[in-house]
């Protein structure tokens, strides 16, 4: 179960398990998917939280994951309050303007950044049995451009080339971003452990 609410990291995932072994279910196939509180200080922190939470409420294996932006300018803000970065009920198109709006001085040698993602693995029992922390580098561009992705990928240039997240094709993006990274090591791990699994 990947513990989600969030339609897009859904399709990424299950994009990212295509031809595994392993599905990745939804918690809407659940009666009553639980609240989580993300009080962590990282974003590995609160990856552990959510699996536990849902491995323990559903007793499930529970896949987490969280991720965000860490501009290098804003002293790696907006970090962990990535989504809440604008207000908790803000959209994606208002914590990119308010991005753009702190660095809207700040020269392209200064506007470095990465995506950084965390994923956890819970048993149902409850118990941590897997964490890998991943990221991707590159800086912020002065206005959005691009169609796909989410989020703050309009403005993420991967790396030192000169286009956003949202410009890469799927495969481009799952096998640049920190979340592509991270799930393929954790779609490693779970894989694994079904090839130790007697037969039948």
């Amino acid at each position: 179960m990947l513990a989600s609410t969030s339609p897009h990291k859904l399709a990424e995932f299950r994009q990212l398990f295509r031809g595994s072994r392993v599905r990745i279910v939804p918690p809407a196939d659940v009666a009553y998917p639980p609240q989580v509180d993300e009080t962590g200080a990282t974003f590995l922190q609160n990856a552990r939280i959510k699996a536990v939470v849902y491995a323990l409420t559903c007793r499930a294996w529970c896949l987490a994951d969280d991720s965000g932006l860490e501009v290098d300018y804003l002293g790696g803000a907006p970090g962990v309050r990535s989504a809440r970065y604008a207000g908790p009920a803000a959209s994606d198109d208002m914590r990119n303007r308010k991005l753009l709006k702190a660095l809207a001085e700040v020269p392209e040698a200064r506007r470095t950044a990465r995506f950084r993602c965390a994923v956890a693995l819970a048993a149902p029992d409850g118990s941590i049995v897997y964490t890998a922390v991943r990221s991707c580098e590159g800086r912020i561009a002065h206005e959005p451009r691009g169609e796909h992705g989410f989020g703050y990928d309009p403005l993420f240039m991967v790396g030192a080339g000169d286009r956003t997240m949202a410009e890469l094709t799927t495969d481009e993006k799952n096998d640049a971003s920190h979340r592509g990274q991270a799930a393929r090591a954790a779609r490693r791990f779970l894989e694994h452990c079904l090839a130790q699994m007697p037969s039948g």
